[in-house]
């Protein structure tokens, strides 16, 4: 069946979002995230699944309008309030954003399972795909990477409180700058890390522009005390997963020791914006930030000619 000439992003750049144009002045933007827990705390996991899914509509630069809920629940095993605490954190991060969850679909499952489809709009001319970085554009990171490695060490009950509320802040911490970042002329791609890490998600900025990210590791912000517990070991599989999939493409300088690597490739939940803008818009993106709760987001690459993830020291 031929693509719909409305389809302006598909599958084929492994995008945020799928975008379906409406009218000359709006696009529908279209997704879908779920996952089992990955805290303990019913209310905290319906809060994170919920933000984490909502991330990809704005990382197309469009804003939210409604959400469904996809629900999975062992409905003999886990109480109605616990499944109730579930809903009602996504709820809450729903009404943050400033959407109603119009309806749904609930299963019986084995293991629990929550998230959502987001529906969101966009001008079709403002669209923010991860395939469309220039060369010379500057690289900004939205948050603090290091949310793998808090989840690894909260499985193995070593994280402290002090870890906990680091990674409720950043899970939970909605990407509304994307809207925002979006009405700027001088962003030409943007996209969410997330599950790939870091690397992963950069490389697909490259791939798509056929360029090279050139990125300095020492400007990458992390979440306070990851460096320690990932040299302690608290390092998720699918950090080593990521790093199979794709370190042939990435070029590291002398000495990047094993720590760093699994940062690089530390698969995030809710992970922060990666913005790729033209060098005289950096302060405005920066600006557009810091001025919604984003104090972290710093200046960490740009885009060269050439091919893959080169990272510098």
């Amino acid at each position: 069946m031929p693509v719909p000439k409305e389809l302006l992003v598909g599958i084929e750049t492994a995008d945020d979002a799928a975008v379906y144009q409406l009218n000359d002045e709006q696009a529908l933007i279209a997704t879908t995230d779920f996952f089992m827990p990955i805290v303990d705390d019913p209310y905290d996991f319906g809060r994170i699944a919920a933000t984490n899914a909502i991330s990809d509509v704005y990382a197309m630069g469009g804003t939210p309008i409604m959400a469904l809920g996809i629900v999975g629940m062992p409905i003999n095993v886990l109480p109605v309030e616990t499944i109730g605490r579930i809903l009602q954190g996504g709820q809450d991060v729903c009404r943050d954003a400033g959407i109603p969850i119009a309806g749904g679909h609930s299963i019986d499952s084995v293991e629990p399972i929550y998230g959502l489809v987001v529906m969101g709009l966009v001008h079709p001319k403002r669209i923010k795909r991860n395939s469309s970085a220039q060369i010379g554009d500057v690289l900004v990171l939205g948050k603090p990477l290091g949310v793998g490695i808090l989840s690894a060490a909260l499985k193995k009950e070593k994280l402290n409180a002090e870890g906990y509320q680091s990674l409720m802040q950043f899970t939970t911490q909605l990407n509304k700058p994307g809207a925002a970042l979006a009405t700027l002329d001088g962003v030409h791609a943007m996209t969410d890390v997330t599950g790939f890490g870091l690397a992963g998600h950069a490389l697909e900025l490259a791939r798509g522009a056929q360029a090279q990210v050139d990125m300095d590791w020492n400007k990458v912000p992390l979440i306070g005390g990851v460096y320690e517990m990932a040299a302690a070991g608290y390092i998720t599989g699918a950090s080593s997963r990521n790093w199979a999939g794709y370190g042939d493409e990435i070029t590291l300088p002398e000495g990047f020791d094993a720590v760093n690597r699994a940062l690089l490739s530390d698969p995030q939940t809710s992970g922060g914006l990666l913005v790729c803008c033209a060098p005289d818009s950096v302060e405005d993106v920066l600006h557009i930030f810091r001025t919604t709760g984003f104090e972290t987001a710093a200046v960490i690459g740009q885009i060269r000619s050439g091919k893959g993830l080169k990272i510098s020291v």
